[in-house]
């Protein structure tokens, strides 16, 4: 007990009182299930065409969980309404998709696979082609012990991988830890964001993804009735340009921003966000230290996607 308390105590005294906690190093996970679900998350046989996985707007070794696009293009080439969220750790997040329609990872996978922008499929002819493939067969009997997968063995294992997606020990996680020093610019722009409020949004272990917020809170945001806003829930007014908070972890990496990817690069996402929530622009000076403090946020590569 009194060890327990030694390590909380040190806990306390280097991140505890921060309104950031780093990720963890290590999360458990079923590791037969999201071996399953990683062949399954790159696999074409989930979408019509046999040529759109989850991995084609996701990607997962070169973009950081996204596609960099303004909007994705799935099912002959159609394309989407809102700009792909990186998959990168998911598993923090409080809801998902940008207006939080959905609670949980095994929820979500049922909507692109069945969604006609994307992967134009229905839960019957997925486990109609599963059931006919050696290898699927061979593997859900090996896993889940079953003589006939149906979706929701599917949507479980791919959740069940989505969940292992964590890129931990990223500078800033360091920092926290008390491992490493930032550089001055790098802990001026931390100061920065949180004196100047970025932190009331952007906060916990995500630096957001845990509530919804409103886009133009001081200066008006303009609003399309497309918005994959909370007022496409709700439809309630207030919720006009309501979103789930964007995640900055990685955000160096997860361009192109904003709901519908309008926005290439991260110090004009940085300015609008300025201007519209706190009613100013950044100095070009403060801008930078912002920046800098934003790039220290990139994380390994989860551990389940390395030596490949």
């Amino acid at each position: 007990m009194r060890i327990i308390i030694v390590l909380l105590f040190l806990i306390n005294t280097v991140y505890g009182y921060e309104p950031v906690q780093p990720i963890p190093q290590k999360i458990e996970y079923d590791r037969e299930k999201a071996e399953l679900g990683k062949l399954l998350f790159h696999d074409p046989i989930l979408s019509k065409d046999n040529r759109t996985s989850c991995s084609f707007c996701h990607d997962l070794y070169n973009k950081c969980g996204t596609d960099h696009r303004p909007v994705s293009i799935g099912f002959h080439n159609r394309r989407g309404k809102v700009n792909a969220s990186t998959v990168f750790n998911v598993i923090f997040n409080f809801k998902l998709f940008w207006n939080g329609s959905v609670e949980d990872l095994k929820k979500q996978v049922y909507g692109p696979i069945q969604s006609p922008e994307e992967m134009n499929m229905t839960i019957e002819e997925v486990e109609e082609r599963l059931n006919k493939h050696p290898l699927y067969i061979r593997k859900f009997k090996e896993v889940y012990g079953a003589n006939r997968i149906t979706f929701d063995m599917v949507a479980d294992a791919i959740a069940e991988f989505e969940k292992a997606l964590i890129t931990p020990n990223s500078k800033f996680d360091k920092y926290l830890r008390g491992e490493i020093e930032l550089s001055q610019e790098e802990i001026e722009g931390y100061k920065l964001f949180k004196r100047l409020g970025c932190i009331s949004c952007h906060n916990g272990i995500n630096l957001g993804g845990n509530s919804f917020q409103k886009v133009g809170v001081i200066k008006e945001y303009p609003w399309k009735p497309d918005n994959p806003d909370r007022y496409q829930i709700t439809k309630k007014e207030f919720d006009k340009n309501v979103y789930r908070v964007p995640v900055l972890r990685n955000i160096d990496c997860t361009y192109p921003y904003f709901h519908d990817g309008s926005v290439k690069t991260l110090e004009e996402a940085v300015q609008i966000m300025a201007y519209y929530n706190l009613g100013f622009k950044l100095p070009e000076d403060e801008l930078n230290k912002i920046i800098a403090f934003l790039k220290t946020l990139r994380g390994e590569l989860p551990e389940i996607l390395r030596g490949e």
